[in-house]
């Protein structure tokens, strides 16, 4: 175990193993830090010491201990963008013995009322533009335990709780408690609330990826309601005592001025981030930063490319589930394309229905996969169900995911000769856009509201880049058409549809294959995709459908062909 002088003593720096031996959480993360007068949080123009930001969580962690109610589950939703309010939350769940739910604001109406009611909230701190959100939906949270954490009240009760020494609660000390219910979407449309315990924290924090250190300045665009930010940004920047520096919202504009602004060291992102940061005008600024690691998942190997011609840094991928238990990571000789290779010692293969190893891929000169019937399967860890803290109050979900000591993920994958594994989608029905997974079901739910739709079936195709895009395949009643302008106004009035939840293909069927049980029959459409006869429109971020010219065909054909994806 080694060490480093923060104010005049000694804070040990601790491997992952060292952290699992000693059953430290992230209240003791926290604590190291106590006296640390090392810049450890900057947001727009506001500054705090890490003494200051431990503070900060202390002084919290009194008023939730205050509010706490001892027949309810410590449940406390969060509903904010990325402020510091965010960050000193977790800090005071995690010294209180709290279990703080990341709020998904891109969620809306019923569903977003499910997901709170379903992780038994106590209490939610939010703030007016949260509260908005909120209004009119049953929540089975008191009207008084729902607390605007830019009113009066709540600064008054941070101002008037103040304490020293800090104190830690009981169950803070035990490394089972749970710390985080961080959403996620499976295919029957429920969302399941992934469970890490403040013991699971502290080892990611400790196992610091990046290998990240105290003269680092880490930037955080993602929301802190994704365990990307959590887990890959602000956990490794308290182990390490790097500075951790934020953005309420991701912004294409604000972000070299950001990097230059605060000597950003290091940034985490997820899916098509970087694509956006590359429809900025290019400026030689990009190379006078002092970037020097850049840590995500799910961008298009051309986007890396382009990233690292401009900013001079090679971005490093990841593949890793909400769940914690599978991790695969693009190596310097990952050929293009693939997610590189599992972590020494780490069991992933791609399993058949079966449970049997799938043989390994075959490509032929072109790279183009010739057995994926047979190569293409589940991924999963043959030793990662212990790692796998299961879903709350979702004992059939978290049975899904476990097979004796293995941990099945529900993506697809093949693996090749030289043991590099690729992605494939996923199994059922979910979509995955900018790392958020979501199901199809909720979104025919509320396109089955348009008038004269008689059946309507949404899955995902590749997108060009990455990820998935939102396709529906709808048919219309005998004699009704298809007005598109109507139908992209009804589809921004809905308020229950997610922020990524619009379809960006709309596929006009005289009728819908459909198996032979007369469920819809979606390996079909999925294989299909838009590469049809049928009448197809496309949407944009304003919810605005044209009909798809052969122009336009030929432009998607082409940008799939640029970024080397398939369109099926």
């Amino acid at each position: 175990m080694h060490a480093e002088s923060v104010a005049g003593h000694e804070v040990p720096r601790l491997t992952p193993a060292e952290v699992a031996e000693r059953r430290l959480t992230f209240a003791d993360l926290l604590l190291m830090r106590a006296e640390d007068e090392h810049p450890g949080l900057l947001f727009e123009d506001s500054r705090w010491t890490w003494r200051e930001v431990v503070r900060e969580c202390a002084t919290r962690a009194s008023v939730l201990s205050a509010l706490r109610r001892p027949d309810r589950p410590f449940h406390v939703g969060v509903l904010l963008e990325n402020v510091p309010e965010y960050i000193f939350l977790i800090g005071a769940a995690a010294l209180a013995g709290a279990t703080l739910i990341g709020i998904n604001p891109t969620r809306r109406g019923a569903e977003l009322a499910s997901d709170i009611r379903g992780v038994d909230c106590d209490l939610i701190l939010t703030d007016r533009a949260g509260l908005a959100l909120l209004e009119g939906l049953y929540t089975a949270v008191d009207t008084d335990r729902v607390l605007l954490v830019d009113g009066s009240d709540w600064l008054n009760n941070v101002e008037s709780a103040a304490v020293e020494p800090i104190t830690v609660a009981t169950e803070a000390g035990d490394p089972a408690t749970r710390l985080l219910l961080t959403f996620t979407s499976g295919s029957t449309g429920a969302p399941k609330a992934v469970i890490c315990t403040t013991g699971r924290l502290a080892a990611l924090g400790a196992i610091n990826y990046c290998s990240l250190t105290r003269a680092d300045v880490t930037y955080n665009a993602m929301p802190l309601f994704h365990g990307n930010a959590i887990m890959a940004c602000w956990a490794p920047s308290v182990f390490s005592g790097a500075t951790f520096t934020m953005r309420r919202k991701f912004s294409v504009s604000g972000f070299l001025p950001d990097v230059r602004r605060y000597g950003v060291t290091f940034f985490n992102y997820v899916g098509r981030s970087l694509a956006y940061l590359l429809t900025a005008p290019e400026s030689p600024l990009e190379r006078d930063t002092n970037l020097r690691l850049v840590f995500g998942t799910e961008a298009a190997p051309r986007d890396r490319d382009e990233f690292e011609r401009r900013y001079g840094v090679r971005p490093i991928e990841s593949y890793g589930s909400s769940e914690g238990a599978v991790v695969i990571g693009l190596t310097p000789d990952s050929p293009p394309h693939s997610l590189g290779r599992a972590p020494e010692g780490m069991g992933v293969e791609i399993h058949d229905a079966n449970g049997r190893q799938c043989p390994r891929a075959v490509f032929d000169d072109k790279g183009a996969l010739l057995n994926a019937g047979e190569a293409i399967g589940e991924i999963v860890n043959t030793t990662g169900a212990a790692m796998f803290e299961g879903y709350y109050r979702n004992d059939s979900a978290t049975a899904e995911r476990i097979d004796g000591g293995t941990y099945r993920s529900g993506d697809l994958g093949y693996r090749d000769e030289a043991g590099y594994f690729y992605f494939a989608g996923r199994s059922g029905d979910r979509i995955r856009i900018d790392s958020e997974n979501f199901s199809a079901a909720p979104v025919e739910r509320i396109l089955a509201r348009f008038p004269g739709v008689r059946l309507v079936a949404v899955y995902p195709v590749p997108d060009p880049r990455t990820g998935d895009r939102v396709m529906a395949t709808i048919q219309m009643d005998d004699g009704a058409g298809f007005d598109p302008e109507a139908f992209g106004r009804f589809v921004a009035e809905q308020p229950d549809l997610g922020t990524k939840w619009a379809p960006r293909i709309v596929r006009i069927a005289t009728s819908i294959p459909v198996t032979a049980t007369r469920k819809i029959n979606k390996p079909v459409l999925r294989t299909e995709s838009w590469l049809v006869e049928d009448p197809l429109y496309l949407g944009d971020n304003e919810c605005r459908y044209v009909r798809a010219s052969p122009d336009a065909l030929d432009d998607l054909r082409s940008e799939y062909e640029l970024y080397g994806r398939a369109p099926n």
